[in-house]
């Protein structure tokens, strides 16, 4: 039997040496000219086949399913129940492997990871994969438990303890933070920043309780969750130090900001450090500079997506906050609402894209005389933090993307009423909104009068979930996928999987009034009222990640090239693995499109 068959190959790469041996002993090699029926509809397969040379398309009726080249492999799940549901029709002189059945069985039976990457669906494969690449994902820190940073002893003194006789204990255990017993919201903390507002105070620190200036409730994290969820929480708190909990509930010790962004190394920290230090936009712009090389350390390191995005909105937020706050007025950012939209509003941008932002003021509130030259400010210092504007100008310079709480909210509900032009798209993008700096009440005001009218009303629902079909057939992105020889189309990972996804499980999120602006959080929201079932919201939360992580690794790739980021995926490039994946997510897409036409009723529209 041949030596020259290929293990490092998805999902032959999980076998063991003894299961290769098994499969070297039981391969042989087929040849099918163009146009044969390898297995047809009803067939009882007695193989697996493997291809070495040539195509073939699996096909349902007149509908190609899927194309199968080189290192695919073909048809496991026909062989594990025992009948073939398509035809499977060489489109290109065929040679393959072909490895009986009862040995495929066989490596079934032996290997769990083989038989869910060969035959499982999506969410499956998907889980399938991250456990095989456990041991290459955990040296990515940010996958490690808590307890495995550095944390610090945990001192813990009555509320109604002076400030001298904390600075004693500061003095004499050498640490910097103590916790803080008997407040009315529970434990809280006292640190020495906190000392600096009690020598301001005026009185002698031995009069001071350390209960009058602690912090409360303390920010807490349990030791088992992972490094990478609590380096998001420090972010989104903006604390500087989280009490470790165990399983009782007690206190184990202090996990501090700079012992735990030491033990990542991946600068995420300096990057917060920056920002909040600025003093002017020179100086965000240098801390913004480094938000894309912390994106590329984190997906090298295996970090997951979900992290990655949660880490990116949070950098940008304080970012964009902190560079209106320096821009606007204090009066002007006590009276308005910087809100971003699309995927950075939804939290899964990546890289750096165009701007998607808009202004809200309080009614009543009367504008500075230069606020066109405040919002231009703004809008040309993101374009400095590599944000480029927006080619349909929807940004806060555009006078047509702010105005009052009533003003806009006028003009949103028309474009739900009265869709024409480009309102729906509008619509869609407004409905990602979120707040950022300012008075974040202005957004969720002018996002409930939307909510309000969507209401029961089936037809302005389908009108705006039409555009899920606005990027054509599935039939289309297989021909892309596996071109028949020669070079293959780039694939348009957002127009050909993830917006369909965002953009359908944004439109059923209308329908059902969730406020959830995330993707992820709308289809647990869908999932909890049981307008998705829970295999169908796996899929498409898997695979909205996996299409992320296959656009962010092309979006990496064109950067070292000096290329603009187009996000576009050449199929020639990935893995055998990979395309087996992109075509189970994009076969989910279609499921998921066909659920909202049957559900929404986008055929009567």
């Amino acid at each position: 039997m041949p030596n020259a068959f290929n293990f490092s190959a998805s999902p032959f790469d999980c076998l063991t040496a003894e299961e290769q041996s098994l499969v070297r002993d039981n391969v042989d090699i087929a040849y099918y000219p163009e146009g044969a029926v390898v297995l047809d509809v009803g067939n009882a397969p007695e193989h697996l086949f493997v291809i070495i040379k040539g195509y073939v398309t699996q096909t349902e009726g007149e509908e190609v399913l899927a194309t199968y080249g080189p290192e695919d492999c073909f048809d496991g799940r026909g062989l594990v129940a025992g009948r073939v549901s398509s035809r499977f029709t060489v489109a290109e002189e065929l040679v393959a492997y072909q490895l009986a059945r009862s040995t495929v069985k066989d490596l079934i039976a032996r290997n769990r990871g083989f038989g869910a990457l060969l035959f499982s669906d999506l969410g499956n494969k998907l889980s399938a994969l991250a456990q095989r690449a456990e041991q290459h994902q955990m040296q990515s820190l940010t996958l490690a438990r808590v307890d495995q940073a550095f944390l610090r002893p945990a001192h813990v003194v009555a509320a109604g303890t002076d400030i001298v006789s904390v600075v004693r204990i500061f003095q004499d255990q050498r640490t910097t933070s103590v916790l803080v017993s008997g407040l009315p919201d529970g434990l809280g903390i006292f640190s020495n920043t906190t000392l600096q507002r009690a020598i301001l105070d005026g009185r002698p620190l031995e009069r001071i309780t350390v209960g009058e200036l602690a912090s409360s409730p303390v920010v807490t994290v349990r030791a088992a969750e992972q490094i990478g969820d609590a380096m998001a929480l420090l972010l989104r708190a903006r604390v500087h130090r989280l009490a470790v909990l165990g399983e009782d509930g007690q206190v184990l010790g202090i996990l501090e900001a700079l012992d735990l962004f030491s033990y990542l190394a991946n600068h995420s920290h300096l990057i917060t450090v920056q920002i909040e230090e600025a003093r002017d936009l020179p100086a965000l712009e240098a801390a913004a500079a480094q938000i894309t090389r912390l994106v590329a350390a984190l997906h090298r390191g295996g970090t997951r997506i979900a992290l990655v995005a949660q880490l990116v909105q949070q950098l940008n937020a304080r970012l964009f906050e902190r560079a209106w706050q320096m821009i606007a007025p204090p009066d002007l950012l006590a009276n308005s609402c910087l809100f971003v939209m699309g995927s950075e509003g939804r939290g899964e941008q990546l890289l750096k894209t165009d701007q998607d932002n808009g202004l809200l003021l309080s009614d009543g509130y009367e504008p500075p005389a230069d606020l066109q030259a405040i919002c231009d400010r703004f809008s040309q210092a993101l374009a400095g933090f590599g944000y480029p504007e927006c080619a349909g100008r929807i940004m806060l310079n555009n006078p047509e993307w702010r105005g009052t709480v009533t003003g806009f909210g006028d003009k949103v509900r028309g474009w739900l009423l009265q869709p024409q032009g480009e309102s729906l798209m509008y619509l869609a993008i407004f409905m990602d909104a979120h707040a950022v700096a300012g008075k974040a009440q202005l957004l969720a005001e002018v996002r409930q009068r939307v909510m309000q009218l969507a209401t029961d009303n089936d037809a302005l629902v389908a009108r705006f979930a039409m555009a899920i079909d606005a990027f054509g057939g599935a039939a289309g992105w297989w021909n892309r996928l596996l071109s028949l020889g020669g070079d293959a189309d780039l694939v348009n990972l957002k127009k050909a999987g993830i917006f369909p996804i965002v953009h359908g499980v944004r439109s059923l999120a209308l329908a059902r009034r969730i406020k959830a602006t995330g993707t992820v959080e709308r289809i647990a929201a869908l999932q909890g009222e049981g307008q998705l079932d829970e295999a169908m919201a796996q899929e498409l939360v898997q695979g909205l990640h996996f299409l992320m992580g296959l656009r962010l690794q092309a979006g990496l790739a064109e950067l070292e090239l000096q290329r603009p980021v187009t996000g576009n995926v050449d199929p020639q490039r990935l893995s055998s693995l990979e395309r087996d994946l992109l075509k189970d997510t994009l076969s989910a897409v279609k499921r998921f499109k066909a659920l909202l036409h049957q559900r929404l009723r986008l055929d009567a529209v």
